[in-house]
């Protein structure tokens, strides 16, 4: 898949499409695999990659991308296209100025979830059929995909692009798995339970916003916890109170318009599941005002920006029609 990506590439820029094109790179490490742009085939011949570690989800960097001029190009796999159909309806992204090529995903590992099966020192990874081959330092060791991928993409929304201009590979079906299971562990947790559990994931916060910078729903030219006149735009935080209020407030930013790719978990460097506020908030949602995902289109209003008659209080008890 790698070569064809790249090869699919080189066209584009040597036919005048796209003057360059945004793609994944590794770093130090082989399992370190960022997002990158490349402007000429040799670039793309010496840097891209396309593999198991490639989680990155290239859709925010588009925000900028678009306005530099010229036209770029930008492989999205299936869960990236909700991210950019949302931008897409916040008129973040300027979509002339982008060429969009849908590539296959059966689901991404990182170094983190390999540890934790006890492989270390890894230095590639690829998939073969239902499994993951991983080779390291002292061998292959081969495990079946389904263990090996991250939590997110055992929680996937499924294999079909919601946007492309094409697609390379065969182009999978919308699925419908237990995406709320952790969440309802949650809720059938006490209050207490809940904030302990809370308390005891923010407390290891440092406030690095990787979360922020990387999440495609956080696009604000200046984020209030960046703004000195707010009172809250310390990096560490102080308190208890301002582990909490950072990523609850966070977490408010995006309901309705968070596409749950889980991108803040991914970066986060402390390994907080961040991804659950927000899913919490998608399962509320889809109770409350209806099934509704976020990025299945690129037009039209979200459930929490659109008023209608039959809109409901979560919190006010009342009889619909009633005089109380």
């Amino acid at each position: 898949m790698q070569s064809q990506l790249i090869e699919r590439a080189k066209a584009l820029l040597a036919d005048g499409t796209v003057d360059r094109v945004l793609g994944w790179k590794a770093g130090e490490f082989a399992y370190d695999m960022t997002p990158a742009l490349f402007s000429s085939a040799q670039e793309l011949d010496e840097g891209f990659a396309y593999d198991a570690f490639c989680g990155a989800n290239l859709s925010k960097y588009l925000v900028k991308e678009s306005r530099k001029g010229g036209r770029v190009l930008a492989f999205l796999k299936p869960c990236d296209t909700y991210s950019m159909n949302q931008l897409l309806k916040e008129h973040r992204i300027l979509r002339e100025n982008v060429y969009l090529i849908g590539v296959p995903c059966q689901g991404k590992t990182d170094v983190e979830t390999l540890r934790a099966l006890g492989i270390t020192s890894i230095t590639a990874a690829r998939q073969e059929g239902e499994d993951l081959v991983v080779e390291t330092l002292y061998g292959q060791r081969r495990i079946p995909l389904a263990e090996a991928m991250a939590e997110r993409c055992k929680a996937c929304k499924g294999k079909k692009h919601m946007i492309y201009d094409e697609r390379i590979g065969e182009e999978g079906e919308l699925e419908n798995p237990d995406r709320f299971g952790q969440v309802a562990a949650l809720e059938a947790m006490s209050s207490e339970e809940r904030f302990a559990f809370w308390r005891g994931e923010l407390s290891r916060c440092i406030r690095c916003n990787a979360c922020r910078n990387v999440c495609p729903a956080c696009t604000c030219e200046q984020c209030v916890f960046d703004n000195p006149a707010s009172g809250v735009d310390n990096k560490a935080a102080a308190t208890s109170f301002e582990e909490n209020m950072f990523h609850i407030i966070r977490a408010f930013h995006v309901a309705g318009r968070c596409t749950d790719c889980g991108e803040c978990s991914r970066v986060c460097p402390q390994r907080i599941p961040l991804h659950l506020l927000n899913r919490k908030f998608i399962k509320d949602i889809n109770t409350f005002y209806g099934e509704y995902q976020a990025g299945e289109e690129a037009e039209g209003r979200t459930p929490l920006t659109a008023y209608t008659e039959g809109d409901v209080e979560p919190s006010v008890v009342y009889t619909k029609g009633g005089n109380d």
